[in-house]
């Protein structure tokens, strides 16, 4: 590669990271995205989960009313994780798997877990950070 191509690529990133939007090598998101302030239990499928931009929060319901909180970052390579089913929830980089409910490797390459995060339900409402 040139070292021209080189500084326009960086020129691309930094002018993308400006503007808000994110550059990633791994797959795009494949869940629900939602906005932090408007989550409530109902919008947490039963056994699924919801994936939060900002903050990187993965929400899960794995049974009724039990919400759980992740961080939605990839311990193996930081890649954001894409999908959350039959209490699984998915990495789509390189195929790691962690438990919906306490965010333990379930299948590498990960070997540590999806750290907790603080939720709380208040009515219907869900808060988290």
């Amino acid at each position: 590669m040139k070292r021209r191509d080189v500084l326009k690529a960086g020129a691309v990133t930094g002018a993308l990271a400006v503007a808000g939007v994110s550059v990633s090598s791994c797959a795009k998101e494949t869940a629900v995205t939602m906005s932090a302030e408007s989550i409530t239990v109902t919008d947490i499928p039963i056994g699924g989960g919801v994936i939060v931009s900002e903050p990187p929060v993965v929400l899960t319901q794995p049974t009724a009313g039990d919400v759980k909180a992740f961080t939605s970052i990839c311990p193996h390579q930081g890649c954001k994780v894409s999908e959350v089913s039959n209490n699984e929830i998915y990495c789509p980089c390189h195929g790691s798997k962690f438990s919906a409910l306490d965010g333990s490797v379930i299948q590498g390459p990960a070997t540590e877990g999806l750290a907790a995060a603080a939720v709380a339900v208040d009515g219907t409402k869900v808060s988290f950070g």
